[in-house]
């Protein structure tokens, strides 16, 4: 069996991640959207917030039962991790010049994943600005990288793939009033060879379809689902007729 990054690195598809806050869904709410996973099953299932109230662990335990697909830590910080998952995407937010987020959590982080044997893809995450602050932005103490200079965009992509990361994570943060600028995907692609995930503002399938004609292997849809479960079948959808 392939791993999941064995996957990713086949950029002939089209990928849909589906980003869940535990803070976000009650038990109830979970169930409802277990029920929608599993009529419309996106590739991908990222467990994790800014601030965890709830165990990372619950919510991970709930969807590896009730699912069959993927289950990876979205990790906002080195506390959010869990034995349970399938893997992680293990970011390194090298946008920023905050030294925990570039490598100081990821060391206290190594001897926990390397017990747990859970598979680990390391990220290159790049927080792109969106007109508006973010929970990441103000978490991790760093800013975004202005939308109108892509030039800093890709050579900071270009920096990651240099430097080993195995993927290109472009953010616009949760709940963002606009997704990353389509000129700045767009550019970020041509200049890198590395599997490119796309999160952030993506509120709609239209905004989904174009995100992937500039480039995206994978796009992460968090808030959208929240608001309305049933959206999950509607970036199912989109994500197959991109792959047809």
């Amino acid at each position: 069996m392939r791993s999941f990054y064995e996957e990713l690195k086949d950029r002939s598809k089209k990928r849909f991640a589906l980003l869940v806050d535990p803070d976000k869904y009650d038990d109830s709410a979970l169930e409802t959207l277990i029920e929608h996973i599993n009529q419309d099953p996106p590739d991908l299932v990222l467990v994790g917030g800014s601030i965890l109230y709830k165990p990372i662990d619950i919510s991970i335990t709930s969807l590896k039962l009730g699912t069959r697909i993927p289950v990876f830590i979205f990790p906002g910080n080195v506390i959010q991790l869990s034995d349970r998952a399938d893997g992680i995407l293990f970011l390194s937010l090298i946008s920023g010049r905050n030294p925990e987020y570039l490598i100081g959590n990821h060391v206290l982080a190594a001897p926990h994943l390397n017990r747990s044997g859970i598979e680990v893809i390391p990220t290159a995450y790049l927080l792109i600005e969106n007109g508006s602050s973010t929970s990441v932005e103000y978490m991790s103490h760093t800013r975004p990288i202005p939308a109108g200079k892509p030039e800093i965009a890709v050579a900071t992509a270009m920096a990651g793939e240099m430097l080993g990361m195995k993927a290109i994570y472009l953010e616009a943060g949760s709940g963002a009033e606009h997704p990353v600028g389509f000129d700045m995907i767009r550019t970020i692609r041509r200049n890198i060879s590395l599997p490119m995930i796309v999160g952030g503002g993506i509120s709609s399938p239209a905004i989904a379809r174009d995100v992937f004609q500039e480039g995206a292997d994978m796009i992460v849809v968090g808030t959208a689902v929240e608001k309305d479960p049933s959206m999950i079948r509607a970036f199912c959808a989109l994500r197959d007729k991109c792959n047809s």
